[in-house]
């Protein structure tokens, strides 16, 4: 009898609407297969399903867990980014829906957003556990308790039923050795051949998204940005690093075995502490591979002395949460940057041959019209080789959820409402804007920035013609909204 089956949910057309055919990312569960491998090094019979990259519905979901018949089985929440945690929550209640009525197995929910909100999670959807915290330890510890009917008491970080009542556990402390409790992943439990790079990613050969790999190098953020819930499930600031030794072994593994190039650092701050990073960094030069290698930085943590040497090593993209060109408002999202001339780092970061993605939000607390405007005018003069827009959205987990709350703001009616590119997308309003005006302005400065012509121009000069008319048929799908009217 298999102990765990992993699940890792998904739905594509919901979440991006048309833009999920094919432009978005496949990106692999490095979590859930983290977290398989330490399983299975602990003694137990594991396998993975992923719902989302073979575009299963709950049903054929369900019938899968079915046939292996497990003990457990995991539905674990996460995604590309901290938001993608609650957009798949609606999802993901389905499958568990859908697998508690074809199956005997235990159900246990985890990830980000079930960990935010654990109470709400274990009334609302048909599952058996919510684990509160990080999932590694509790997970063995449910198992053993299951297979010997010993006291779920003793499982850190668990919310269950009892007699009709609602009970949970102490959260677990922050595990502190990520080398043992995030080994490398299990990747031959994964449809490896099913994971794509997102269509920016391989701006050099758009051809070749396929392989894609993504692994974490370390846990956590050190930052308080009012709109991230990335510390959800660790209880507070900090950042904790696997070994660069094992994440450089991960890499080698992809890259011989699988045959993998295009690869993510999913750190949510991978630019940050140079003795870790740069020993990454002067690792991979050592090994020579040829690597497309795209991390998150911040403005204020990239170093020019460092540049070349990323770039020797593979990396060829830096996602820059530049935010807001108004430091108010910027400040006020508690995005306390003190770095007076981005358009000097970003400069600096092509000069050195990397492109940069800048992320940028609008509908921040403080923010209007103009506030907006002069954001959008920054990101089209910077016009670097891609761009994020958002809206500020009050993720479970995060401050701004909190607020909201307190305010009572209105909030998404469904959690799909929280993915920034579904039909009933529902962001923030701000002080001074209402969430239709907000919504609007993304979506027109979504297409006068990728439609501009000094954009196109300079995609054309460094990628070539394909690339300008692969941006062009791009900008042909329009979001639909039902804030709109659509």
């Amino acid at each position: 009898m298999i102990d765990i089956v992993f699940v890792n949910p998904g739905d594509r057309k919901i979440i991006f609407q048309d833009l999920g055919k094919d432009l978005t990312a496949l990106e692999p569960p490095f979590q859930i297969a983290s977290y398989a491998s330490f399983l299975r090094d602990e003694g137990f019979k594991v396998a993975i399903i992923d719902a989302n990259a073979e575009n299963l519905t709950p049903q054929e979901t369900a019938q899968q867990v079915k046939t292996l018949n497990p003990l457990v089985t995991a539905v674990i929440v996460y995604g590309n980014q901290p938001s993608a945690s609650t957009q798949n929550m609606t999802i993901s209640g389905r499958i568990a829906k859908a697998i508690k009525n074809l199956t005997d197995t235990q159900v246990v929910m985890g990830g980000l957003h079930p960990s935010a909100l654990p109470k709400r999670t274990l009334k609302e959807e048909s599952v058996d556990f919510v684990i509160e915290g990080e999932e590694q330890i509790p997970l063995k510890e449910l198992i053993k308790c299951l297979k010997t009917d010993k006291d779920l008491s003793k499982v850190r970080g668990l919310w269950y039923k009892q007699n009709n009542e609602i009970k949970n556990n102490p959260k677990p402390k922050l595990i502190d050795n990520l080398d043992k409790y995030l080994p490398i992943a299990a990747w031959d439990l994964l449809p490896m051949e099913e994971y794509r790079a997102h269509n920016w990613h391989c701006f050099d050969a758009i051809e070749d998204r396929i392989p894609y790999g993504a692994i974490y190098t370390s846990l956590g953020c050190p930052y308080k940005c009012t709109f991230c819930c990335i510390n959800a499930p660790f209880g507070g600031n900090g950042i904790r690093y696997r070994s660069p030794e094992l994440v450089v072994k991960e890499i080698e593994l992809l890259y011989k075995k699988y045959g993998i190039k295009n690869l993510k650092i999913i750190d949510e701050m991978f630019v940050l502490d140079e003795r870790h990073y740069m020993k990454i960094v002067d690792l991979l030069i050592a090994k020579d591979f040829d690597l497309n290698i795209w991390a998150y930085a911040r403005v204020d943590t990239v170093k020019e002395h460092t540049l070349k040497k990323l770039k020797k090593a593979g990396f060829n993209w830096l996602a820059l949460g530049i935010e807001s060109a108004n430091a108010d408002v910027r400040d006020g999202a508690s995005k306390k940057m003190r770095v007076k001339d981005i358009q000097s780092i970003v400069n600096k970061i092509q000069n050195a041959g990397i492109r940069v993605i800048g992320n940028y939000i609008f509908g921040l607390p403080d923010d209007t019209i103009e506030s907006m405007q002069e954001t959008l005018e920054m990101a089209k003069e910077l016009n670097c080789e891609f761009a994020n827009f958002y809206c500020a959205m009050a993720y479970p987990g995060s401050q701004l959820y909190t607020i909201a709350l307190e305010r009572g703001w209105e909030l998404p009616k469904e959690w799909t409402g929280y993915s920034q590119h579904s039909y009933n997308m529902q962001p923030l309003p701000s002080k001074h804007l209402s969430t239709k005006e907000i919504v609007k302005f993304r979506d027109d400065a979504f297409h006068e920035y990728f439609e501009n012509p000094k954009y196109l121009d300079m995609l054309e000069a460094k990628f070539g013609k394909e690339v300008r008319e692969h941006m062009q048929s791009v900008t042909k799908t329009r979001l639909k909204r039902k804030i709109l009217g659509d």
